[in-house]
């Protein structure tokens, strides 16, 4: 018996060093969800689906920038705070592709003909009718219904005064110029055609709305929207055209896009009727300034109505 309690503890002691030897080899493995852990939280960073919880003030308050193309993509906007009369800082430089671009460039083998093109149509139709809420009726269109007419966006500053300044092509590579003349003698008696026509820089101060937004026409035409078969200096272009009677095949790509724009369920008509909701306005400004909302609505020949913001407020559309 003695004997056998001898070997019992030789074999506790024995099984006591095994231990010893064991236990590092077990705690090495024990830490595993360490790494696991670890593992997770790099993947959860890099999940791009993840949106990020805070946003600044400015992101929360920007306005919503125009759509020009016709399938209601967003384009590169910055507002710009009114300008300061008398301070040059504040007008833009109207964008060039090429300072002297007749200098290096020939014009495209169907250019000549395209030009001949702009001036080569005749009349098809009487100028519109205005009712008495301000809107107009074009009998060949009745769906399309502006309440701006070419000769008030023109005098009212639009595009910063600088729509018709010379223009360089790039798809045409040739250079435009003084196709304003084209226009009614009565829409631009009186004006300094310098500043409300071809000036070479975008001068806010101008402006109804005292701000310059939107894209060039030269972004425009590398966009795809111009079609310079017809128009190509673009939409605006086409509606003075339209408003003196021409019809042609861009009728119904350009009508389109002005009522995704600012037609009944317009993006940008409703956007503008809801600031004036969100800022509990029942009452239309004579001016509404620092707004570029407004004037991209401008652009496209509308502006809101009396009537249009009380049916707003009271249904929504």
């Amino acid at each position: 018996m003695a004997d056998f309690t001898a070997r019992r503890r030789n074999n506790i002691k024995q099984n006591e060093l095994l231990l010893d030897q064991i236990r590092p080899l077990t705690t090495d493995i024990e830490p595993q969800p360490e790494p696991n852990t670890k593992s997770k939280s790099i993947k959860r960073k890099a999940d791009p689906s993840r949106a990020p919880t805070r946003q600044s003030k400015r992101i929360a308050t920007a306005g919503a920038r125009p759509v020009y193309n016709d399938d209601q993509q967003i384009v590169t906007h910055t507002p710009r705070r009114k300008a300061k009369i008398g301070r040059a800082t504040n007008t833009k430089r109207a964008p060039s592709s090429n300072p002297d671009p007749e200098s290096d460039a020939e014009p495209a083998k169907n250019a000549e003909a395209i030009v001949a093109g702009w001036t080569a149509w005749t009349p098809e139709a009487e100028e519109p009718t205005r009712d008495d809420a301000g809107t107009f009726h074009f009998e060949s269109h009745p769906d399309f219904r502006p309440n701006k007419s070419p000769e008030e966006i023109i005098r009212e500053g639009s595009f910063g005064g600088s729509y018709w300044r010379p223009l360089f092509s790039k798809r045409l590579r040739i250079t435009v110029r003084d196709d304003w003349r084209e226009l009614p003698a009565s829409w631009t008696a009186g004006l300094d055609v310098d500043t409300y026509l071809t000036s070479t820089a975008y001068s806010p101060e101008v402006n109804k709305y005292g701000v310059a937004c939107g894209q060039s026409i030269e972004e425009w035409e590398a966009a795809g929207w111009i079609a310079h078969e017809y128009d190509v200096r673009g939409w605006f272009q086409w509606y003075c055209r339209f408003w003196m009677g021409r019809r042609c095949a861009d009728d119904e790509r350009q009508i389109s896009r002005w009522k995704k724009c600012v037609g009944e369920t317009g993006r940008w008509r409703r956007t503008l009727l809801k600031k004036y909701v969100a800022l509990g306005i029942r009452s239309v400004f004579a001016d509404d300034e620092d707004d570029d909302v407004g004037d991209t609505c401008h652009h496209w020949a509308y502006e809101v109505r009396q009537e249009a913001l009380e049916r707003f407020w009271a249904e929504g559309r």
